[in-house]
């Protein structure tokens, strides 16, 4: 080897330091984003509040100060309902929520956070990522008129199938009831008869309280419980048949995702995508210690629908979607794809996993 010499030492000292003056000269150019994001969940709430705090950690972390979150709680700086209009007006620049938010704005916009009797969330992740959920997700806002960018940002497994103050026995149990139900779910209840409302979290135990509705139904054991439904409500019903699987997700006005440089926006859409696997696990492990916890310290039943009752939310479940689809061209359109891709998932599962009882 060619022993270096003092000019040589210094010549390559010298592209050193000039390359890594040119690192940071580019590095310096990236324009420091501040992301203010109202959230419609709790900080508090397991896997859904929880999960902006991890991105915004981790987001500030990774991106050596770059891009930087700040949440709000829900109605501190923008009212849960009015996210979606206001990121997209740019009176905030992201906001985080849930799909089925904005079916009074897109009938049918739930299919992008869940979806009665499934997918779960092993296939809707499937098709989220690597079928055509999230082009369709996109186009949806996209057609809407909504300047957003939107990236799916947590899911959890089955919610409860909802906390009642008397037992559900028929149909005629449902008729007439009043209850806060989320997004395709409700659309089901209503035909069944129920009377059906769409508050936000915080807004549901004071109704409970006060009788304005009769049961109702939010997410899973661990963050209901938070919000002391079983205080007044003491039958927690089974299976979550209208939400099998939920996505959060993660809006970002246009015009500040495209000021973004492409490792920021990369950055975003990885740490998302980690949250997603996050809040999955996460939420998975608390729910049998609070399950049983309930029954044990505050009285509460634990019951699974009937199979009469569940034939008749699966076939309701089948009349809104048909609706839905003459409705809405764009609900049809995803409907149809979603089929399609779980058309095919079918023999995957029917050969690879276990009928419920069997998977111990």
């Amino acid at each position: 080897m060619k022993k270096l010499t003092i000019p040589m030492i210094i010549l390559f000292s010298f592209i050193f330091v000039i390359g890594a003056a040119t690192d940071s000269a580019l590095a310096g150019k990236e324009k420091p984003i501040l992301l203010k994001v109202p959230s419609t969940y709790s900080a508090a709430l397991p896997g859904l509040g929880t999960t902006t705090s991890w991105v915004a950690e981790r987001l500030h972390i990774a991106s050596n100060g770059s891009l930087k979150m700040k949440v709000y709680e829900p109605g501190k700086l923008i009212a849960p309902f009015e996210i979606l209009d206001a990121v997209s007006s740019g009176k905030v620049n992201a906001g985080y929520s849930i799909s089925g938010y904005w079916e009074g704005k897109m009938p049918g916009s739930s299919i992008f956070s869940t979806v009665p009797f499934g997918p779960e969330a092993g296939e809707f992740l499937a098709w989220m990522y690597h079928g055509n959920g999230r082009k369709l997700y996109q186009e949806m806002y996209d057609q809407g008129g909504y300047n957003v960018h939107v990236i799916p940002c947590g899911i959890i497994a089955p919610e409860t199938g909802g906390w009642f103050k008397k037992e559900i026995n028929s149909l005629e149990d449902i008729k007439g009831l009043k209850i806060r139900y989320y997004g395709l779910g409700g659309k089901v209840l209503q035909k069944l008869g129920a009377s059906v409302s769409l508050i936000p979290g915080g807004e549901i135990f004071p109704a409970l309280e006060k009788n304005a509705i009769e049961a109702t139904e939010f997410s899973m054991p661990a963050i209901d419980t938070r919000l002391g439904f079983y205080k007044v409500a003491k039958y927690n019903y089974f299976p979550g048949w209208h939400q099998q699987a939920t996505f959060f997700e993660l809006l970002i006005n246009k015009d500040t995702w495209n000021s973004m440089s492409e490792s920021q926006q990369m950055l975003l859409e990885i740490i998302c995508k980690a949250a997603t696997c996050d809040a999955y696990a996460f939420t998975e492990s608390l729910q049998a210690k609070v399950m049983v916890d309930n029954v044990e310290n505050h009285g509460v039943e634990n019951k699974y629908y009937s199979k009469e009752l569940l034939d008749a939310f699966e076939n309701a479940w089948e009349e809104v979607a048909e609706e839905l689809s003459a409705e809405s061209p764009f609900f049809k359109k995803s409907w149809e794809d979603l089929q399609a891709f779980r058309a095919t998932y079918d023999l995957w599962e029917n050969y690879a996993f276990l009928p419920r009882g069997l998977d111990k």
